[in-house]
């Protein structure tokens, strides 16, 4: 379960700036918030934020900063020389060599980690990891870079012993994290730093626009390899409108047949490969088959975002669940559809995306709280404000007064 995440110097972001998913205290909707499974009292968290913003305005990047870590992790041990996947805020010249800085509280397993990491593209500088047992700050591991060389401390909390902490240093190469290295090189006795590594490894998803197309053929690959989940894709798309009654993969890949309880999506996404995929449509005359390719672009989002939805709602209700722009070529309709069965799912999950779709700006849905707004400043950085931020009522016309500009967040269009 995600507190909140906050980015700083990485693409338009210049500044620190912070999603909370912490609830705001007094709002009704209470189908909209959960009380996390947590050692320590913590206020309710919302199970849906919504960003909203002019084209380039960040709304993208924030989400591509959520899945820094998850891109870290399926960075292959030997390409060193490949540059870490970070860019400056480039309008100030002064961040040029400045290192992108995200930081992340979370929950996982009933306790409270914040994890902070720094990266230039050259090497990580900052890697810091805390948790909160009974509400009380304990250091796990705190590692750093200066001008000459690497330090660490590890925190008394730690387990593993200092021969152990010294050989998962002396294994974490400039540009892998610590965790990663210390994870993969533990016994099974050794399960502390397991806890926060498996929320980066399998608890945060974050679909990309440029990973549709991949996620659509990774979905159907994942039906081969789990056969009593074949029909749930096809009753996904049945409850949203859309008359498959089959699907059905040709590919000549010897391990399909590999459990797949084990994999991840990365995993998946990059197992996909270049099949022969066909769905057959149902009408009152009879049906049809057609080839993927021949369906519109909303039905292959769908396909592609149905996997992430599954394993968000099949990993223990404790998934947290990242999109950008999920009304791509899909209807208003279906779009508030999937963001009610969220809602209403009864487990512990979070819905983060972005969109602009006015249409979810309805109080009937979502709350004030829910509602995120990216803008440019005059130095092109990135801003980024909640809509209860701003004076009004709990069930004022909040797209209305979206688009009267009382939040912000409108393209400045010039008049010719």
């Amino acid at each position: 379960m995600l507190i909140e995440f906050s980015v700083s110097n990485y693409r338009s972001f210049r500044d620190r700036q912070t999603l909370s998913m912490a609830a705001a205290p007094r709002l009704s909707k209470t189908r909209n918030t959960f009380s996390p499974a947590c050692a320590e009292k913590l206020p309710d968290l919302l199970k849906v934020a919504s960003i909203y913003g002019p084209n380039a305005s960040g709304k993208s990047s924030l989400i591509r900063a959520m899945g820094i870590v998850g891109r870290l992790l399926a960075t292959p041990p030997g390409s060193s020389d490949e540059p870490l996947p970070v860019s400056p805020f480039r309008f100030d010249c002064s961040l040029k060599d400045e290192p992108s800085l995200f930081e992340y509280d979370f929950i996982q397993g009933g306790l409270r980690y914040r994890f902070v990491l720094g990266l230039t593209g050259q090497r990580i500088v900052r890697e810091q990891l805390v948790c909160y047992p009974k509400g009380k700050e304990a250091l796990l591991y705190d590692r750093q870079f200066d001008a000459e060389r690497e330090c660490y401390v590890f925190g008394k909390a730690l387990e593993g012993g200092k021969e152990v902490h010294s050989a998962w240093q002396r294994l974490t190469s400039p540009k892998m994290l610590f965790l990663s290295q210390a994870v993969s090189n533990s016994c099974e006795e050794l399960r502390q730093l397991r806890v926060p590594f498996s929320w980066f490894q399998t608890g945060v998803l974050v679909v990309e626009q440029t990973s549709m197309r991949e996620l659509s053929t990774a979905s159907i690959r994942f039906l081969q390899r789990v056969s009593n989940h074949t029909n749930d894709l096809r009753d996904f798309l049945g409850a949203l409108d859309i008359p498959v009654s089959a699907i059905e993969l040709n590919s000549d890949d010897a391990n399909l047949a590999q459990d797949s309880r084990n994999l991840t999506l990365k995993e998946f996404v990059a197992a996909a490969r270049k099949s022969k995929v066909t769905l057959t449509h149902f009408s009152a005359l009879g049906e049809a088959t057609f080839d993927i390719s021949e369906e519109s672009c909303g039905t292959k989002n769908l396909i592609g975002f149905w996997l992430p939805w599954f394993m968000m709602n099949q990993a223990g209700g404790s998934g947290v669940l990242c999109v950008d722009e999920l009304n791509s070529s899909l209807h208003p309709e279906i779009v508030a559809d999937l963001i009610g069965k969220h809602l209403d799912s009864g487990l512990d999950t979070q819905l983060i995306f972005t969109t602009h779709d006015t249409h979810l700006m309805n109080e009937k849905i979502l709350r004030r709280d829910q509602f995120w707004i990216t803008e440019r400043d005059v130095n092109g950085a990135t801003c980024l404000f909640s809509v209860h931020d701003f004076e009004g009522r709990e069930s004022e016309d909040v797209e209305k007064r979206y688009f009267e500009g009382r939040y912000r967040g409108l393209p400045l269009i010039r008049q010719r």
